[in-house]
C-alpha cells in the first residue's frame, strides 16, 4: 500500500493559480483551488518538476471525463492497458462541498472505495470532467434516492446549464477547473477509443507550465 504524503511545506512557494497544459489537440488553461491546498501544492510540485510533461490522457470516457497523470504513459506501447501508474504516494482527500463535479472541473482520480476506503487521492493521476446536462428534475431524484446531498443553487445552475457528473460529488477531490480550453476537453473527449478507453490516436500533454 502506497504511503500518504503530506505537502504543507510547499505553501508559501507556491502562490500562483493558473497552469497551461499543451496537448496534442489544443491548450486548456486550468485554475487551482486555493481551499485544497494540499492538492493544490502537489499538482504544482509536479508541474514544476516536469512529471506532466509527456503523459497521455489514457483514459476517456465521452459525456464522462478525460483522464491523465499516469506516468507509465510515457513510454506505452499501442494497446498497452494504463492506469495503475503514480508517484509512489497517495495525499489525504480533501472534500469540499462548495467544489463539485461541473463541466471543466478537475479532480483527483483514486483507487476504490474497496481498497482505499479513506478515499486518498492519486498523487499524480487527475481526469477532467466533461459529463452532460442535468435537468432539476433528475438532480432532485438523486436526492431522493440518497445518492447525492441536497443540491445548492449554484450546483443546480451548473448541472442544468453546463453539465457534469454530480453523482462524483464528495467522492473524489475536486481542487480545479478549466478557465479557458472546454472545447479542447470536448475534443479529446471525442476521439475513437479501444476496449479499456484508451484512445486509439494517443492524445499527449506536451507541456505543463505555471503561468500565474
Amino acid at each position: 500500500m502506497m504511503s500518504l504524503v503530506l505537502f504543507f511545506s510547499y505553501p508559501s512557494v507556491y502562490a500562483q493559480q493558473l497552469v497551461l497544459m499543451e496537448t496534442t489537440l489544443g491548450n486548456i488553461k486550468i485554475k487551482l483551488y486555493n481551499e485544497t491546498p494540499v492538492h493544490k501544492s502537489n499538482f504544482l510540485k509536479l508541474v514544476s518538476s516536469g512529471f506532466y510533461n509527456n503523459v497521455l490522457f489514457h483514459r476517456v470516457i465521452e459525456d464522462f471525463m478525460i483522464q491523465a497523470g499516469d506516468p507509465e504513459s510515457k513510454s506505452a506501447i499501442s494497446g498497452q492497458q494504463l492506469g495503475s501508474g503514480g508517484p509512489g504516494y497517495t495525499i489525504p482527500a480533501e472534500f469540499n462541498r462548495t467544489l463539485f463535479h461541473k463541466k471543466g472541473a478537475v479532480a483527483a482520480a483514486r483507487q476504490g472505495d474497496n481498497i482505499n476506503p479513506e478515499q486518498a487521492s492519486s498523487g499524480s493521476q487527475f481526469y477532467i470532467v466533461q459529463g452532460q446536462l442535468y435537468t432539476e428534475e433528475q438532480l432532485y431524484s438523486l436526492t431522493a434516492a440518497g445518492n447525492h446531498a441536497p443540491f445548492t443553487s449554484a450546483q443546480i445552475r451548473a448541472y442544468t446549464t453546463l453539465g457534469g457528473t454530480p453523482h462524483l460529488d464528495n467522492a473524489y477531490t475536486v481542487f480545479g477547473e478549466v478557465v479557458d480550453g472546454l472545447d479542447v476537453v470536448d475534443k479529446i473527449a471525442s476521439v475513437q477509443t479501444d476496449s479499456n478507453n484508451r484512445p486509439v490516436v494517443d492524445v499527449k500533454i506536451i507541456k505543463v507550465s505555471i503561468i500565474e
